[in-house]
Order: C-alpha cells, then sequence, then structure tokens
C-alpha cells in the first residue's frame, strides 16, 4: 500500500511539473519569432531587406564580393538533397545561395522566409553547371536541352541560414 501511494503521489508531481513548463514555452513563443538555424550561428538582428539586396547587387560587377546578411523568400531549393537554394529578390531577380563548404544543407521542403549571412557575389554560370541546376530541380528533359547560353547570376554563399518557422 506504501509503494502505491508513493507511486501515486511521484505521478502527481511530474504531471504538474510538465503543465508549468509547456506555458512557458507557449508565452516565449508569443514574444519571438522562432527560426530552424543550419550552419553557422547567425542573429535575425541587422538583416537587410531583398530589395535593399537587389540595389546592392546592382553595384556589383563579376568578381566583386561583399558581405551582407539579407532577409528573403525561399523561391526554390534543391530537390535531390537541399544543397542550393534561390531567393526571391524581387523585381523578376533571384539570388542562388549555396552554402559554405558544403558545410550544412537547407530541408527539401524548406519554404517561407529565410535570414541568410555571407558573402554577395556576381557570377556567370556555364551552360554545363545550369544544367546540372535543372536535373537537381526537377526539370524536364525538353527544359534541359533548351538550355545553351551562359548566365550571368546573382549569387550568395551562405555561412548561416535561418529559416522561419
Amino acid at each position: 500500500m506504501k509503494k502505491l501511494i508513493t507511486l501515486l503521489l511521484l505521478v502527481v508531481v511530474v504531471c504538474s511539473c510538465k503543465s508549468e513548463k509547456k506555458e512557458d514555452v507557449e508565452v516565449a513563443n508569443t514574444e519571438e519569432v522562432a527560426y530552424a538555424s543550419f550552419g553557422e550561428k547567425i542573429e535575425a538582428e541587422g538583416a537587410i531587406s531583398a530589395s535593399e539586396m537587389s540595389e546592392k547587387y546592382k553595384a556589383l560587377k563579376a568578381g566583386d564580393t561583399i558581405a551582407a546578411k539579407v532577409t528573403a523568400k525561399i523561391n526554390e531549393v534543391c530537390s535531390k538533397k537541399g544543397c542550393w537554394m534561390k531567393l526571391d529578390l524581387g523585381n523578376d531577380e533571384e539570388a542562388m545561395v549555396r552554402f559554405k563548404d558544403y558545410g550544412f544543407f537547407m530541408p527539401l521542403n524548406a519554404e517561407g522566409e529565410v535570414v541568410v549571412n555571407g558573402k554577395a557575389y556576381v557570377t556567370e554560370i556555364s551552360v554545363d553547371e545550369l544544367r546540372h541546376y535543372a536535373e537537381d530541380a526537377g526539370k524536364s528533359a525538353e527544359e534541359i536541352a533548351a538550355i545553351t547560353e551562359a548566365e550571368k547570376t546573382l549569387a550568395f554563399e551562405a555561412d548561416g541560414v535561418l529559416l522561419k518557422q
């Protein structure tokens, strides 16, 4: 009988502790935006908008690099392993984001808003590389074959990413 009472008392104590922690978590979530972090630990504060980044890209020439932290919407993620993503910069412009030293990847179903930190640059992508990216994105054979010219690309090498939850 003593063991039964002790067990019952232990269950009551454990259950009461769990409900207190749950209330604390709910309060914290209403005060802050939740992010999933990938790569190096970064903070969302200080990030510029996608349109501001678009303006900075206009001043860059092939080979130029600037450090940046940007908030933008994901347009597309590599469907094979999440090894790249394309961000919407507005005005039909996209930035191709790769991850520093392939040190991390994004979830294949990633969508919504992200904060990326790293280096922005302009580059020219060869036909072979463009076809590889199209294949990774699940494009049809006809769409892949239609790629015949190199393309000037707005690029970004991210060392850290925050995915808004």
